[in-house]
């Protein structure tokens, strides 16, 4: 009795179809995400923050989440060197805070509602979560920097609707 045939594996392509950068990060933006701004104190005592969608969860036990940022950013040492940061989930009225965190060139704290949060990390007033990190570790990958936190505090606005950053635009009303 002969062994039955085995299964089949598709074979794989010859070569992958090029695309571009700009067909990468349109792909890319198909991934809907939120929208945080992540805040620190740099060790002069500036303030710094900036607007991005890199945040993801790492882990539970301990509790680590990350976020990443360009090499090129002029907030790239501050937030290198800064012992804590604070990553504020921004809510579905937060929109103008999102777009005014990622303009270049301006005071992005002027008129903004913030508190210092436990470890003196800029916290953003109504945010739909805070997550306040020790900057426990970074990563060179690419042209960017990943940065893992351990949380140390956390808080949450109950029933606040959250900011969703897709295709390009910002969304507010999830209603389907």
């Amino acid at each position: 009795m002969s062994a039955p045939p085995a299964p089949a594996v598709p074979a794989a392509p010859s070569s992958a179809a090029p695309f571009s950068q700009e067909d990468y990060r349109a792909a890319l933006g198909q991934f809907a995400t939120g929208v945080t701004i992540v805040t620190a104190r740099a060790a002069d005592g500036r303030l710094l923050g900036l607007t991005a969608n890199s945040f993801n969860s790492v882990s539970l036990a301990p509790p680590l989440v990350l976020w990443s940022l360009s090499c090129q950013s002029s907030s790239m040492p501050g937030f290198q060197s800064a012992s804590h940061y604070a990553i504020n989930v921004l809510a579905a009225d937060q929109r103008l805070l999102a777009e005014r965190f990622s303009r270049k060139g301006i005071d992005r704290f002027e008129g903004v509602a913030w508190r210092a949060g436990l470890t003196g990390a800029p916290v953003i007033d109504g945010a739909v979560a805070v997550f306040e990190c020790r900057n426990r570790s970074q990563h060179a990958e690419g042209d960017h920097i990943i940065f893992v936190g351990e949380v140390g505090h956390c808080h949450r606005r109950v029933g606040a609707a959250p900011l969703v950053f897709h295709g390009g635009r910002f969304f507010t009303d999830l209603t389907m």
